[in-house]
């Protein structure tokens, strides 16, 4: 008796031990399956996300149209912000200590990339990183401001676009607009390498035309309605290179000019709509979307900024402003008029 029942207990439990093994196995294995299921919907679904920095010296409609031209030429290239982009907008309102601040404070994020618009911005940007891919717009010429070794090889992390105009038809148009002008002021910031430059160009153009140049500047906004008020009466006209401190204060640089009878030619299209008398400029919403499409070169499709060469824009526009015009009491060519986008001032 003892014997049977030692025999039924040993198959009892041979068979729980059986059943608890298909069980536990069965339990696994579905676990791994769906595990497998989740990692592949994960993987399905994911897609890479940028964090990029802009740093912007300040505020003017220049350089806020690159701005919003890089986001629009990212967007349309296929980094779109607030699905796979995230973009961090610092404005250093023309104040370099701000500028190291931001630009630190990019390197300590670990941005994917930083676009730097204006020559300060983009030099506070390059002193602080040599891994962080950097394109910069609104620069007259990067490799003479020391950010790349030539501008059609940069040879580091630093690309982008040049905003160079075409100086040399700018006092072309100046001379065709004013042609007895014969004494012009040349006004920019000289701390402002970009300017410098311009300056020089601007000077070399003149002379080749017969018109005596003399440069004024100023070293920040707070200099220029005293250096403004001091060109009235000594010179026939002002040229004003794509200055970012000018830029910026060109609404107080036409309120003193224009009423005293002194033509401004300037050097884009935002300085025109606030009281400049005229420019042949670039487009900064097109440079700007350039500098995009090349952001998703280097963050989408693996581009090396050391192997792509600053880009420019073509086709500058003529932009005549008639507000101005007629408050300066000047008749503009119809030659010029009829090639000229026409704009107004902007109500300050």
């Amino acid at each position: 008796m003892k014997k049977m029942l030692s025999s039924v207990l040993a198959v009892t439990l041979m068979s729980s031990l059986l059943m608890a093994g298909c069980s536990s196995s069965e339990s696994t294995s579905t676990s791994t399956e769906e595990g497998a299921t989740q990692t592949a919907q994960s993987d399905s679904g994911s897609e890479e996300s940028y964090d990029i920095g802009v740093i912007q010296l300040t505020e003017h409609p220049a350089l806020d149209a690159a701005r919003e031209g890089f986001i629009q030429g990212m967007a349309d290239n296929g980094l779109v912000e607030g699905e796979n982009v995230t973009i961090d907008i610092q404005n250093a309102q023309n104040d370099q200590s701000n500028l190291k601040t931001i630009a630190q404070k990019f390197v300590s994020d670990d941005k994917d990339l930083v676009l730097a618009i204006a020559t300060p911005a983009a030099q506070s940007m390059a002193a602080e990183t040599t891994e962080i891919p950097i394109l910069v717009t609104a620069v007259t010429d990067p490799a003479e401001s020391g950010l790349c070794e030539s501008n059609d090889a940069p040879g580091g992390n630093i690309t982008g676009t040049s905003d160079l105009t075409p100086i040399a038809d700018q006092i072309e148009l100046l001379q065709q607009i004013l042609p007895d002008a014969k004494n012009v002021a040349i006004l920019y910031n000289s701390g402002e390498q970009n300017s410098v430059i311009q300056a020089d160009m601007a000077e070399e153009a003149a002379t080749e035309l017969g018109i005596t140049t003399e440069r004024k500047t100023v070293t920040n906004t707070n200099d220029v309605a005293q250096v403004t008020s001091s060109l009235i009466g000594s010179f026939d006209a002002v040229y004003i290179p794509t200055d970012n401190t000018l830029a910026s204060s060109m609404p107080l640089v036409s309120s003193i000019t224009n009423p005293a009878g002194l033509p401004v030619i300037v050097g884009e299209q935002g300085m025109v709509e606030n009281g400049g008398l005229a420019s042949v400029a670039v487009n900064y919403t097109d440079l700007g979307i350039m500098t995009g499409e090349m952001a998703a070169e280097i963050l989408l499709n693996g581009a090396d900024p050391a192997q792509m060469p600053i880009e420019y824009t073509e086709n500058p526009q003529l932009i005549v402003n008639e507000d101005a015009a007629a408050e300066l009491g000047i008749t503009i060519p119809d030659d010029v008029l009829t090639n000229a986008e026409i704009v107004n001032t902007v109500t300050q």
